[in-house]
């Protein structure tokens, strides 16, 4: 499995406003950066879309080149970003939203698109699509979990296993996650891990992060 040239999947921080608390999403961010996470995907299903653009202004200065920057839904703000020259990669995408094909001819071949998959029909239609218009697959969840409720029937590892085997793309496994399943997920054929309550509500964001990164670089 490819990945784009230079996107380093193994550990991604999806944002949680709530779950980072008084001391904000930016500073978390930062020190999770600066712990090794590799991806930062701005989750804010509450924002409107000139909040999303300052949250980005603001990672954007967080991150500082030292990790890929994406947004969770909303390619139409990932254009507008992108027009106020932030430095944006990308997106992910859900399967009820902008189509990835579309997202793709907006943002173009250097853009970073994900796209959540976990059900045998995602994969079908993926194979109907055109190989350029995802990168990377976010499949789960593997374990219940408190920071989407209304997420599909929890996979575990060996269905994770089975998804992956199955994809063509880079799998990064989200849902649940714990330190614990790092390695097993990898061995499972997984391209990295994604994790929110884990490093947003940890004591130490920057901790937290680096145990994640050294779980993944284990052997």
């Amino acid at each position: 499995m490819m990945t784009r040239t230079g996107l380093d999947l193994s550990v991604t921080l999806v944002t949680d406003a709530a779950l980072c608390g008084p001391r904000g999403v930016a500073a978390v961010v930062a020190a999770a950066v600066d712990g090794g996470v590799r991806v930062v995907q701005l989750r804010d299903k509450t924002a409107d879309a000139d909040d999303l653009l300052r949250q980005l202004e603001a990672l954007a200065v967080a991150i500082d080149g030292r990790a890929t920057l994406l947004l969770n839904d909303r390619v139409d703000v990932a254009v507008a970003a992108r027009e106020r020259g932030l430095p944006i990669d990308g997106v992910h995408l859900g399967q009820g939203d902008t189509a990835a094909s579309v997202a793709r001819d907006l943002l173009g071949d250097g853009a970073v698109i994900g796209l959540t998959a976990n059900a045998p029909e995602h994969l079908a239609a993926l194979r109907r699509m055109r190989r350029r218009d995802v990168d990377y697959l976010g499949v789960g969840v593997i374990r219940p979990t408190t920071t989407k409720p209304d997420h599909p029937p929890a996979l575990g590892i060996a269905g994770f296993a089975r998804f992956a085997a199955e994809a063509e793309l880079p799998c990064v496994a989200i849902g649940g996650i714990t330190l614990a399943d790092v390695a097993a997920l990898r061995d499972a054929g997984a391209a990295g891990v994604a994790v929110v309550s884990a490093i947003c509500a940890a004591p130490s964001p920057r901790d937290a992060s680096a145990g994640f990164a050294a779980a993944w670089g284990a052997r």
